[in-house]
């Protein structure tokens, strides 16, 4: 019989005793966890599988069960009893090192049909020379699900990069065959995200077979890449469709000026001309302005740094009408899952969920079932659900 825990969420403060843990069968209700004494004023978390080496990425394939990737370079399918199964083969050439690796996943909109995936990596340059870059690939998962059929690479960040760090890689399924992806700077090469002859601090609008839309902002304009949707972005690591059908990303600042931001077709979102952040170890960045006429402003920020990873929106009935179309933000730096009310476009308030969980929320994902999903980032990493 597999095991799973209820962890309450609620602080300790000085005199009170430790929360008590419960544990539950798999298959149990939530009944459990209030009959042993807990009450939490915020959801709970349930262990659904642990022993996950860094997961970074989660997608649901029916059946109640769910895609994971690893950074270090593997795909698993985890079993709704929270069984991880071995590595899905057939995934291409990875370069595993720093904050790279296999990082998103996620299903087609018609997978029930065509079983089709969309995976984003750290690139390896080849023999094509040094460095790396953000990729994305699309490949059939067999029907039981143990390997990749018809791998096809369909967007490769240009130039390479010698670097360890700032991959952004979020895939979002927009509709209408298109797809959105975000990719980081690449950490030393911030400048060029200001740039449109290159990919770096971007985000770009492909079509499902790769092929560029034609209604891409930059199609036209010479010495632009027509992939781009938008720039001047740093390390983009969540990004989810709104209630409103509109595209909603995350990226880290440097050191403060972690953004929420909602990034329109052809706009400059200032990156790193315009920051709420500073360098490491303090000091202005480039000019130290906060704003400039035609560099757009962060939806919310977060001065310091939360280290932002994952976002989703929640629509599911699940944790009643208060939640619905709040939208969810992991915190890498420190360990919670901050839950975001909006009103009008704007961040109307803002709580700290499970502040005792202490551990590195990468992802954050609605699953099919109504319930929240998060992966923690640890060499044995944990998925975990959210118990209203």
């Amino acid at each position: 019989m597999v095991f799973r825990r209820c962890v309450t969420s609620l602080p300790e403060t000085p005199g009170t005793p430790r929360p008590r843990r419960a544990w539950r069968a798999g298959g149990l209700a939530l009944a459990l966890c209030l009959a042993s004494g807990v009450v939490a004023a915020s959801p709970t978390v349930e262990v659904v599988a642990q022993g996950l080496q860094n997961p970074w990425g989660l997608a649901f394939i029916g059946e109640g069960r769910m895609l994971v990737t690893e950074r270090p370079g593997r795909l698993r399918v985890v079993q709704p009893d929270g069984t991880i199964g071995p590595p899905v083969a057939g995934l291409p050439a990875i370069d595993v090192a720093g904050q790279g690796g296999l990082l998103d996943v996620i299903t087609d909109r018609d997978f029930a049909r065509n079983r089709t995936i969309y995976f984003c990596y750290s690139e390896p340059a080849g023999s094509r020379g040094s460095g790396n870059s953000t990729a994305l690939a699309a490949a059939r998962l067999s029907d039981d699900a143990s390997r990749l059929e018809g791998l096809k690479v369909l967007f490769s960040q240009r130039p390479k990069v010698v670097s360890r760090a700032h991959f952004g890689c979020r895939i979002v399924d927009a509709g209408s065959d298109t797809l959105y992806l975000t990719l980081g700077d690449r950490y030393s090469r911030m400048d060029d995200a200001q740039t449109l002859d290159n990919h770096l601090g971007k985000i770009v609008r492909l079509h499902k077979d790769g092929s560029v839309p034609a209604d891409n902002p930059f199609v036209k304009r010479s010495g632009a890449l027509p992939e781009i949707w938008s720039y001047g972005h740093r390390n983009l690591q969540g990004a989810a469709l709104g209630p409103d059908g509109r595209l909603w990303t995350i990226e880290h600042g440097p050191q403060g000026g972690d953004e929420l931001n909602q990034p329109e077709a052809g706009k400059n979102y200032g990156w790193p001309v315009i920051t709420y952040g500073e360098n490491y170890g303090g000091g202005a960045i480039g000019a130290g302005i906060t704003s400039k006429s035609g560099m757009e402003q962060p939806v919310h920020y977060w001065v310091p740094s939360i280290a932002p990873s994952g976002m989703a929106f929640v629509s599911s009935s699940r944790y009643g009408k208060d939640w619905q179309g709040n939208l969810l933000v992991g915190s890498l730096k420190f360990g919670y899952v901050a839950r975001l009310q909006l009103a009008k476009g704007k961040v109307a308030q803002e709580d700290k969920l499970l502040p005792d969980l202490k551990q590195r929320v990468r992802d954050v994902r609605q699953g099919p079932d109504g319930f929240i999903y998060l992966l923690t980032d640890a060499s044995r990493g944990q998925l975990l659900r959210l118990l209203p």
